[in-house]
This record gives C-alpha cells, sequence and structure tokens, in this order.
C-alpha cells in the first residue's frame, strides 16, 4: 500500500512589513489619478444630458472613493497576509494570490540567472525584488518586496548554491 505524498505546506516567511506602506502609496496614487479622473467628469459632463448621464455623475465618484477605500485600506493588508515565501536547501518556494493561489516551487538545480531589483517606490521603502529565472515554460518566479540586504543575501546565496549544482553535474 503506497502513502499519499503530504501536502505542500505554507511557506516560512512573509514579506518585508515595508511592503504594506509601499502598497498603501500605490492605493494612494491610482487613488489620486482615478479622482482626477471623476472629477473631470463631473465638471465636464453637463446636468442636462439624458440617458445613463445622471446616474454616471453620482456613480463614478462613488465609486472612485470604494476604490480608494479598497486600495488603501484593504488591499495591502490581505496582500500582507496571502503572500509567502522561503528558500530551502533544495528550492525557491512562494505562495501568493488571493483568490487564486499560485504555489509556485523552483528546484535549485533548474535556476539559471538571479537578479535582484529596486523600483522606484521599492527604493523609498528600502525593499527589492528577487527574480529566480529558469528554463521553464513558467519562465521567471519573483519573490517580491523583501528588505533590500535581505534580497541581497538571499540572491547571492541563490546563485552561489545553483553554481555548485551545476558544477556537480558536470
Amino acid at each position: 500500500m503506497t502513502t499519499a505524498p503530504s501536502p505542500v505546506r505554507q511557506p516560512a516567511w512573509q514579506l518585508s512589513r515595508s511592503a504594506i506602506g509601499l502598497w498603501v502609496t500605490e492605493g494612494v496614487i491610482a487613488s489620486l489619478f482615478l479622482g482626477i479622473g471623476a472629477t473631470l467628469f463631473i465638471m465636464f459632463v453637463p446636468d442636462d444630458l439624458g440617458g445613463p448621464f445622471p446616474v454616471l455623475r453620482w456613480l463614478v465618484p462613488t465609486a472612485s472613493v470604494l476604490y480608494a477605500v479598497m486600495a488603501i485600506g484593504v488591499r495591502p493588508w490581505f496582500r500582507f497576509r496571502v503572500h509567502h515565501w522561503e528558500v530551502t536547501a533544495d528550492a525557491v518556494y512562494t505562495l501568493t494570490g488571493w483568490l487564486t493561489r499560485t504555489w509556485t516551487l523552483v528546484p535549485i538545480s533548474r535556476i539559471q540567472t538571479v537578479d535582484v531589483t529596486r523600483g522606484v517606490l521599492q527604493q523609498l521603502f528600502g525593499l527589492s525584488t528577487v527574480a529566480v529565472l529558469t528554463a521553464s515554460s513558467q519562465g521567471t518566479v519573483r519573490v517580491w518586496h523583501l528588505e533590500a540586504d535581505v534580497a541581497q543575501r538571499v540572491a547571492d546565496d541563490l546563485a552561489h548554491r545553483a553554481e555548485q549544482v551545476r558544477d556537480q553535474a558536470t
């Protein structure tokens, strides 16, 4: 009788708490642009137009406010709770997504390139993203929003271990 494999466990590490601030900032920026668009819509759509326009004059700003509440007050906290990562002796392991959960396991032996990137907002919050490139059809696996020094150590460690595995295979 064969036993079923044990279920995949949750990766051990959450992203940096600074990621919450980054996501809030992204939400504020997006909400400002949406708010400007809603304001322009209200300013330039006359009151006396028929059809759906009278309803849209209150629906557009209401939807903009609801979006801002979600993007600034709710989404960053949910994202922080659901994004996890871990590097084990054998693999890089990520778990992402709210409704659709994506588990990604990249064996160290499949790693071709490891990059560390820092976007403009990430730099403001002291964060970096580790990108692990493989030869698989899935392409690059990213561990988002790690503290910059942690990301650099993880990337250096992965690159070193991937090189050792390649050297052992030859």
